[in-house]
């Protein structure tokens, strides 16, 4: 599905990704992790064509990415709130991204009623902008939107930063089920590892910008990635 090849990035002398070869096959919920610094967004920013690479290339569905926009059809991401039309209403922001996913308003009606816990009443009919809801909220429905137009790719960095416990816990089911039911290229990027390791099948650890660790997820996992971080610390100790 999404295959890299020799990618580097350069800022001047500075590397700050270094990848030899990484391949995510299609309907894979795949995890990325490691400190500031370490890479991940970067790695996002190159597959969503937002930087150009220094060298090597990222395909996906045999697509290169900063060659053609042929994949955007396929692919949707939620990186930031910088993602949202902060002077549109929730609905008014769903309904653009369904013109331009090709979903009219009634399929964009039809998936949101799927996510009405997810929301818990907060986004919907509020007669709010975007701009005014809180920054959890804001995170809630970049991240529904993601979903419209049946994506084949979705890429979502630090989903679950600022949200509420309950809704973590729905958000982590949503992924395993776009995964499993939808062959859905699921790709997140997270601080927390127990979360990541929760609702990711593969993780793959950046450091410095390298992969360090390629993981097929174990119920040993979590202690696995522990074990590596705290060793980070008592290097730089």
């Amino acid at each position: 599905m999404i295959s890299i090849q020799n990618l580097s990035k350069k800022y001047g002398n500075k590397k700050v990704l270094d990848i030899l070869s990484l391949d995510i096959p299609k309907g894979q919920a795949f995890g990325l992790v490691g400190n500031n610094g370490a890479g991940k967004t970067t790695l996002f920013s190159l597959l969503l064509d937002l930087i150009p690479p220094t060298t090597g290339k990222i395909t996906s569905k045999e697509i290169v990415v900063n060659k053609s926009e042929a994949w955007k059809p396929f692919t949707s991401s939620f990186i930031d709130e910088s993602f949202l039309i902060d002077y549109l209403t929730p609905e008014e922001y769903f309904y653009f991204i369904g013109d331009l996913r090709g979903a009219n308003k009634a399929d964009v009606d039809a998936l949101l009623s799927q996510f009405e816990d997810f929301f818990n009443g907060e986004i919907l009919n509020q007669k709010k902008y975007l701009r005014d809801l809180s920054k959890g909220n804001q995170k809630k429905a970049g991240i529904v939107a993601t979903f419209i137009g049946n994506p084949e790719v979705v890429i979502l960095d630090e989903p679950f930063a600022n949200l509420d416990p309950t809704t973590q816990i729905r958000l982590k089911q949503i992924i395993k089920q776009l995964a499993e039911d939808n062959e859905v290229t699921v790709l997140v990027s997270s601080h927390d590892l127990m979360h990541v390791t929760e609702v990711c099948e593969r993780i793959v650890v950046l450091n410095k910008g390298e992969v360090v660790r390629d993981i097929q997820t174990t119920p040993e996992t979590l202690k696995e990635l522990e074990s590596f971080f705290a060793g980070n610390i008592r290097e730089a100790v």
